[in-house]
This record gives structure tokens, C-alpha cells and sequence, in this order.
């Protein structure tokens, strides 16, 4: 018989797991070119992963070179934090996936890549589990659910971070940690605080200190967004660096960019710069006990205020400069604002148009020149010379 190969991949629903601590796995039901049938489970981070390889293998089938060639389907991006909800929205985009993925070309369908990545693992036969802890929650998809891609909102909460500083805690719930520390991160906050386990030890770390494993990109990190978002300031913050604004509570402003590690970029009128997230409600949002607490924490420390870091990664972080915020805030408002104006002139042109016609200026008849002297001798009569003469 040939190689292996996989004929359909079918997405059954997905595991609440509680250890080593709460996450979600997606399970699928792999059938084989051998009429076999294995069920393994996989995490959305390596799927997406798994999906970052398989574009670099197939950079034409991609869409790299050309947009018009792409064959291989989307798959977004992890962004903010995960839950029970998002895990089970984004049902309809791996379900399709799955089915675009297994139908390509037998070059990519049935490559090596595909093929190991969907093979049973031991923990597929043997999952981790503890006997003091809660055992897994199942949630199959229904067999009527519709296949049509939704929105991936958040990446799976338990990933393993290292620290690239050292980090002195400031109070009972939070935890210290050591260069290079190896660090799951239960609960991402977007204040800037992971909840965060080390061994037998829990508590709150700043995410600034951190670093994902896999590269010095963080996926969750969303692009900043010009249009501006509207949020209250709900306590005020004096500046310490020359690059964060100064606000005072009840203030309204635009965020164009959510960071990870809990300062955010605002801008206020024309005027662009870092502010703590935890100092932040979004418009028309109800206040919680929850945010409250949060609040009393004080803001983490920023990225670039960290003094010996040493990063696994040969490149850093990539980093937009405040000036290239302000530049492109600058350009989105004037484009704005020229919107409104041409929306403006369009209507008026439409008043104008509309005036009745007895309160239009009637024309007047143009004033003929007075003729010559010569050419009054030449054609008028000897009666008319006399007048004029």
C-alpha cells in the first residue's frame, strides 16, 4: 500500500479541559486513505501554527507572489483572550477549514506536513488528566450547525510564556519571577496583568515582562485602528514619560491601539499618546466590581521601560513610533473632516438647485457701444447729424 493519506477531516466539537489549568481543545475525527477512523485533539494555537508552516511550504498556493493564486484557505489570526464562547463561534471557520484543506491539490493535501500534524498522539489516546480536578466537559457541534465561517476573537489562554526580565513583586498577588522563567498564563487581562502559574506558584505578572515562545511577534496584538474607538477616562494619570498623556477623570477620548501590555494609544482632540488601559471604560459601558479591583492595582510597567532584558529572539517586538501614531491620527482626521465637507457641499448644491424660479435674478439685456463719429456721417440721415453734431 502507498503512503498515508487523509481522505476527510470532520470537526466534532471541542474539550473544556481543567488541568493543568482551564483550556479548550478542538476535536476532529481524521478518516484515512486505509478506511481507519482516529479522533485527536488539538489546540486553535497549533492549528494556527500548523497553518503559518503550510503557507511558507506553498507560497504561490498562498497567495505570497500573487493574491489571485491563493488556493489555501484563511485562517485569522489569535487575537485578545480566549473563552467558551469564542472557542465555540469559531466552530464554523476550522469546520471549513478542515473541508477546503482536504479538497487542495494532492501536493499540499496530502504532503507530510498535513499528513503528521492530523496523526494520533499519545495524548489523543492518553490525555493528561488529574484525579483532583474537574473532568473535561465535551460540547459536540449540532449535525444541522450551518459551515460558514465566523470571527476567531481570541487565542487559547493557556500558553507558556518566558520572562525577559527579572521582576520584583509589589504586593501579596503578585508573583515574582527570574530571567528566563517559564511561565502558563491562565488569565490575560487587556490592563496589562497576567494571571499567571509557575510549579505550585499563582499570581498577577505584568505582561510587559513577557515573551511567547514561538517568536518575538505577538499574534493578539491587533493593528491600530484610526477610526478611533470611544472610551471615559475613569481616573486621572499625570505623565511620566514624554510620550503619555496627561488626563483627568471623566475625560472622553478615541483608543486607536490596544497593547498587550496595558498601555494603550489614545488620542484626544489632535494630540496622540500612551495611557494606562486600567484607567479606561469603554463609552456607555456598565462599571464592575471586577474593573474596579482591577483599578485599584497600580498601572504596569511599559515595554521599553524595562532595564536588562534579554530576549530568546534575535528581533524584538515590532514597535510604531508616537510619531507615526500622530502622523497617520493627523491624516484620518483631515480625511474626516474633508468627508464632511464635500458632504456638506453636495447639499448645498442641492439647495441651490432646488430655489423656485421667481426668486432667481433675471437677466439683463447687455448695453450696446455708441457708433463712431465717421460712422454716424456715413449712415445716418442729414437730421440726425444736426442732433448729434
Amino acid at each position: 500500500m502507498g503512503d498515508a493519506f487523509i481522505r476527510h477531516i470532520e470537526l466534532l466539537g471541542y474539550e473544556k479541559r481543567f488541568f493543568p489549568s482551564q483550556h479548550y481543545v478542538y476535536m476532529f475525527l481524521v478518516k484515512w486513505n486505509d478506511l481507519s477512523e482516529k479522533v485527536v485533539y488539538r489546540r486553535f494555537t497549533e492549528i494556527h501554527e500548523f497553518h503559518k508552516v503550510l503557507k511558507e511550504m506553498f507560497p504561490i498556493e498562498s497567495g505570497d507572489i500573487n493574491v489571485e493564486n491563493r488556493i489555501i484557505p484563511h485562517l485569522p489570526a489569535p487575537k485578545w483572550f480566549d473563552g467558551q464562547r469564542s472557542t465555540e463561534n469559531r466552530q464554523g471557520t476550522l469546520a471549513e477549514y478542515c473541508y477546503t484543506l482536504v479538497n487542495l491539490p494532492h501536493k499540499i493535501s496530502r504532503c507530510q506536513h498535513v499528513v503528521s500534524f492530523f496523526k494520533v498522539r499519545h495524548d489523543d489516546m492518553n490525555p493528561v488528566t488529574d484525579s483532583q480536578t474537574k473532568k473535561p466537559e465535551v460540547f459536540l457541534l449540532p449535525k444541522d450547525s450551518k459551515k460558514n465561517p465566523t470571527d476567531i476573537t481570541g487565542p487559547i489562554v493557556l500558553q507558556t510564556y518566558r520572562a525577559i526580565a527579572d521582576y520584583e513583586k509589589s504586593s501579596t498577588s503578585e508573583m515574582a519571577l527570574k530571567a528566563g522563567d517559564m511561565v502558563d498564563v491562565v488569565e490575560k487581562s487587556e490592563n496589562g496583568w497576567w494571571f499567571c502559574q509557575l510549579k505550585n506558584k499563582r499570581g498577577w505578572v505584568p505582561a510587559a515582562y513577557l515573551e511567547p515562545m514561538d517568536g518575538p511577534d505577538e499574534s493578539e496584538e491587533q493593528e491600530p485602528n484610526y477610526a478611533g474607538e470611544a472610551y471615559v477616562v475613569q481616573k486621572s494619570y499625570t505623565a511620566v514619560e514624554e510620550d503619555e498623556l496627561t488626563l483627568k477623570e471623566g475625560d472622553t477620548i478615541e483608543v486607536i491601539h490596544k497593547l498587550l501590555d496595558g498601555w494603550w494609544v489614545i488620542r484626544k482632540d489632535e494630540t496622540t499618546g500612551y495611557y494606562p488601559a486600567m484607567c479606561l471604560q469603554k463609552a456607555g459601558e456598565v462599571n464592575t466590581s471586577v474593573k474596579s479591583e482591577l483599578r485599584n492595582r497600580g498601572a504596569p510597567p511599559r515595554r521599553s521601560t524595562i532595564r536588562n532584558v534579554k530576549s530568546i529572539h534575535k528581533q524584538g517586538r515590532r514597535q510604531i513610533s508616537q510619531e507615526t501614531y500622530r502622523r497617520n491620527s493627523k491624516k484620518y482626521i483631515q480625511n474626516r473632516r474633508n468627508r464632511r465637507g464635500d458632504s456638506q457641499s453636495k447639499a448645498n448644491v442641492i439647495i441651490e438647485k432646488n430655489e423656485p424660479e421667481d426668486n432667481k435674478p433675471k437677466a439683463q439685456p447687455a448695453v450696446p457701444p455708441r457708433p463712431s463719429k465717421d460712422l454716424i456721417l456715413n449712415r445716418c440721415t442729414e437730421s440726425t447729424w444736426r442732433k448729434i453734431l
